[in-house]
């Protein structure tokens, strides 16, 4: 269960930094070129991301308390959670989407179910 576990955690932290990049972030050069925004389309959707920015931080946050209270479960839920937001991203954004969060998360459900 260790690369299962290595595995969640890679995916908790992934979203600790999508919550610092869309809360904090957002408008600042690393979050323009992250999301590809000009600074007019970012100082629009600020409110917006910052919102978007703190359910990912719920998912890192989930997926940490699983891990952390052996709560495999718990684990698994947060992983689907990440998984068909990273379809839906794919679907209605940037197929990089899923790449991105849908494949680490994917590869920590695979390692869960193996071990």
């Amino acid at each position: 269960m260790l690369i299962a576990a290595s595995l969640s955690v890679l995916v908790a932290l992934l979203h600790l930094y999508f919550m610092v990049l869309e809360m904090f972030l957002w408008t600042r050069p690393v979050g323009l070129k992250t999301f590809r925004n000009t600074p007019e389309k970012a100082a629009a959707t600020r409110v917006l991301a910052a919102n978007q920015g703190l359910y990912n931080g719920f998912l890192a946050a989930g997926l940490l308390w699983g891990l952390m209270s052996e709560q495999w479960n718990v684990v698994v839920f947060f992983l689907v959670c990440v998984t068909l937001a990273a379809l839906y991203g794919a679907y209605s954004v940037s197929r990089r989407i899923f790449f991105v969060q849908g494949i680490p998360a994917i590869a920590a459900l695979a390692a869960i179910l193996i071990g």
